[in-house]
């Protein structure tokens, strides 16, 4: 509970089957944190047990993508401030108490990775991934006349109720770009947001998205159409567009 508001942690998993425990127990003990809603998108052997082994609430998502997978957790919390977050032990759940802070006076809170010095040893925010997340937030600031941003690609964000009902029924992006397509449905409709530097750490296990530089790079190109279809106005704001 945060200032007699109803906290919810959310996120989907696939790969997480050695830290998602461990993460899980941390946000709890955070003592904020009323509920944790983790999303099984076709996550390897051993997720969905280890999961029952705390006082998470398990949900399965046969429809693969990471987006999807998100969507689905966002869709199942109960809470009034809603938390994305990973659980391969890149983020630290501590970090929750610089984004609830601030969600008295914004509706959508993002944290971003790019603060040189919280990025940790090993962590995958290397030089190009570092100023490839910078320039395209730079993109989006330009097109879309909005406040500064410097990371689109963070999932340890926070929105209260009234910004979720603005995408309630709007279809995200299920696949890699979700994170760009949240990002420029919350500027398009206006919603007041603000960015926070959070603590980045090396991930336990391999990523199936930006595993490497390569992978990267690829998933990177993937947000170029998400970005010119918002601006062009071919998303458009409405129900299931």
């Amino acid at each position: 509970m945060w200032k007699g508001k109803k906290v919810s942690v959310v996120f989907s998993t696939y790969n997480e089957k050695d830290t998602i425990r461990k993460c899980i127990q941390e946000f709890f003990a955070t003592g904020v944190v009323d509920e944790v809603i983790a999303v099984d998108n076709n996550a390897v052997k051993g997720t969905k047990e280890e999961i029952f082994k705390t006082k998470a609430k398990y949900f399965f998502e046969p429809k693969q993508g990471i987006g999807n997978g998100y969507q689905r957790a966002m869709h199942e919390a109960t809470g009034d401030l809603i938390i994305t977050t990973e659980v391969d032990d890149t983020y630290l759940p501590r970090d929750i108490l610089k984004l609830l802070a601030y969600s008295d006076d914004f509706d959508f809170v993002c944290g971003t990775r790019t603060t040189s010095i919280l990025i940790g040893e090993g962590a995958n925010m290397g030089f190009a991934m570092k100023w490839a997340n910078w320039a395209y937030a730079k993109i989006i600031e330009v097109l879309f006349n909005t406040n500064n941003i410097t990371d689109v690609g963070c999932i340890y964000r926070l929105m209260n109720k009234k910004a979720f009902n603005k995408i309630r029924d709007v279809k995200l992006d299920g696949k890699n770009s979700f994170n760009v397509d949240w990002m420029l449905y919350m500027i398009r409709k206006k919603t007041r947001f603000i960015e926070v530097p959070v603590n980045f750490k090396k991930r336990v296990g391999e990523s199936h998205g930006a595993a490497n530089t390569w992978k990267a790079a690829k998933v990177a190109l993937e947000f170029i159409p998400v970005i010119l279809k918002h601006r062009l106005g071919i998303k458009k704001l409405h129900r299931n567009d």
